[in-house]
């Protein structure tokens, strides 16, 4: 038996950051991704956003890849959005996201920033947020 526990923090955004997910929306959409996820045994231990983004924090199963998970949780979710007319645009997600693995021991402090999502970003824009995730984890390095 293979004993496996690996965290990522993913982030992604609606396409060219429209507010889609302003009010209750964000509420039905979050709801709707962990009931998907559960259904396709993807384990998100926390989600929460803002009006254009959400973030994740996912254990990855021994025979997950965050590619296929990604295109689970982005693609299905559009489908569903668009489908049940829940905004009153087309709904879409942005092609990029990010990932970043989080060690054991940094878990309960990636779940509070997920949680407290709503107040980081009365302080704080999602443009704000990006730069310093790009930043911190030195993605402009790797391009």
């Amino acid at each position: 038996m293979a004993f496996i526990k690996i965290w990522v923090h993913t982030v992604f955004s609606t396409k060219n950051r429209h507010p889609y997910l302003a009010g209750e929306i964000k509420t039905k959409v979050i709801a709707h991704i962990k009931e998907n996820a559960k259904t396709k045994g993807v384990f998100i231990d926390t989600i929460g956003g803002y009006h254009e983004h959400l973030h994740c924090l996912i254990s990855l199963g021994s025979d997950q890849s965050i590619d296929k998970v990604m295109q689970l949780i982005k693609g299905e979710c559009s489908n569903w959005i668009n489908k049940n007319n829940i905004t009153k645009l087309k709904f879409e997600w942005g092609d990029e996201y990010f990932a970043a693995s989080v060690s054991e021991s940094m878990v309960d402090t990636v779940r509070k920033y997920i949680q407290n999502q709503e107040a980081h970003h009365a302080k704080k824009t999602f443009l704000e947020e990006y730069n310093e995730f790009i930043s911190k984890y030195k993605f402009a390095e790797l391009g």
